[in-house]
């Protein structure tokens, strides 16, 4: 189902865009999705499911080995999606970007983290845009898919595909359409997650909401790409400052000696005007730690601030530095020193039940327990070692969870509250527990060891 907000004026199609969207309708045109992560394989699937050619580049050879032997590496999409890609004649992974010169329709799923020192870092992007440059031909459409500020799809990405000599909205076609991905959500894929777009000029808008159209249930166009890429921003800066907020509250009723837990589940009984937010060890994952920035970013560069999205950003960023901090006063009331403690971390992705671990707050807490002289380890029944972060460097493994290990423990730290945990055998042989998710709720009154909120 198309939703069509955008400004429905007359548009006087070029031969170029009549020849895409008759590609488009008659589902010939061929797809390249550029970066095959979290996003992109996905939308790989949406494409290849509705019967479109896709090819899928991505710098990182070992995912293409891997797709190319029906080998997965994103274990929360399931084994079948790879093999059935693995075995079609429609899907052609590829880490060499002269073969996107055979795609029409471009789409780039590619990184928009942050710098050094939280400004934007577009170079994924502009690296791609300029890849795409290379081999851009007549009646090519271009979609960036990553999350970014206002203005990027025109203002940074626009020039350089002009540099060649084509026009878009009339030799090619220029979009943007935020991906809404949520790894590990039951209930919701690619298909099913209703998607924005919103062009640089209304042809461009039109051919990107007719191609998504085409693979996705729900598509509400808007009338420019710059609204598109704010809705984005709003989506994800909306979680963050109710996040923070409830963070703020959750260290506030603990000085009160108040169990915030209990108090979200009371207010979540009204039914209107509220909805549930829960603290946690801090922010992770690609967005919601990451956009607020993007947007703090932007308003300086046209000389305005935003007070209150970088406050609920201070706030979560330190939410890691307050859960060391609990864990140090629950050791100190037992006259123990947080250096040479033992402490075994529960779950390092950053929700639940997926192996996931980008933006993780586990790694920062980690390394403060490290530079702190504690001796770590962890268990994650998803992440059988802590892999490369941009951030981070640690080295650790998995660690079998046996009661005996357990024991040989001076605290569990709670930071991911995956289902696959014994939490009733975590319960009955930790020295102490320090639980940031409430995930020991259900198993308190059973437990022999303290269990400290965090």
């Amino acid at each position: 189902m198309m939703t069509n907000t955008a400004n429905s004026t007359l548009m006087t199609e070029s031969p170029a865009a009549t020849r895409l969207r008759e590609k488009i309708e008659q589902a010939t045109a061929v797809v390249g999705v550029v970066g095959l992560g979290y996003v992109g394989l996905p939308l790989v699937r949406a494409v290849h499911e509705h019967g479109y050619r896709a090819i899928g580049y991505d710098t990182d050879q070992t995912k293409v080995d891997q797709l190319n032997a029906g080998q997965t590496y994103l274990k929360h999409l399931g084994a079948d999606l790879v093999k059935t890609l693995a075995a079609s004649d429609r899907f052609t992974p590829t880490a060499d970007p002269a073969l996107l010169a055979e795609a029409d329709i471009i789409l780039l799923c590619v990184p928009t983290p942050l710098g050094r020192h939280n400004e934007p870092d577009l170079s994924f992007v502009l690296d791609s845009t300029r890849m795409v440059a290379e081999i851009l031909r007549e009646g090519q459409l271009v979609v960036l898919e990553s999350t970014t500020y206002p203005g990027t799809t025109r203002d940074e990405m626009l020039p350089i595909l002009e540099a060649g000599g084509l026009r878009a909205g009339v030799d090619f076609f220029v979009a943007y359409s935020p991906e809404r991905e949520d790894p590990g959500r039951e209930g919701f894929s690619t298909a099913s997650i209703p998607k924005l777009v919103g062009g640089v000029d209304a042809v461009s808008g039109d051919l990107a909401t007719r191609f998504y159209t085409r693979v996705i249930n729900q598509v509400h166009a808007v009338s420019s790409a710059e609204v598109a890429e704010s809705a984005k921003l709003l989506e994800n800066i909306y979680r963050a400052v109710n996040i923070a907020m409830v963070n703020e509250m959750k260290i506030l009723l603990r000085d009160m000696d108040i169990d915030v837990w209990e108090v979200i589940d009371a207010a979540s009984t009204k039914p209107f005007g509220f909805q549930p937010f829960y603290p946690g060890p801090g922010l992770g994952g690609h967005c919601i730690p990451i956009d607020p920035f993007y947007l703090t970013w932007k308003a300086k560069a046209i000389g305005r601030t935003t007070k209150f999205i970088e406050l609920a950003g201070e706030i979560n960023k330190q939410m890691p530095t307050y859960v060391v901090g609990q864990l140090v006063s629950a050791l100190n009331e037992r006259e123990r020193s947080l250096r040479g403690a033992k402490i075994l971390v529960m779950g390092i992705a950053y929700k639940p039940n997926i192996d996931d671990i980008r933006e993780s707050p586990a790694a920062e807490i980690i390394e403060m327990l490290h530079g702190g002289g504690a001796i770590v380890a962890y268990h994650d029944p998803h992440v059988t070692s802590f892999p490369h972060m941009r951030k981070h460097h640690i080295t650790l493994d998995s660690v079998t969870l046996t009661p005996d290990v357990v024991r040989a423990h001076d605290v569990v730290l709670i930071v991911t509250d995956h289902a696959a945990v014994d939490y009733e055998m975590l319960g009955a042989h930790a020295r102490l527990i320090v639980d940031t998710r409430n995930a020991m709720a259900k198993h308190a009154p059973n437990a022999a060891a303290p269990i400290v909120k965090a």
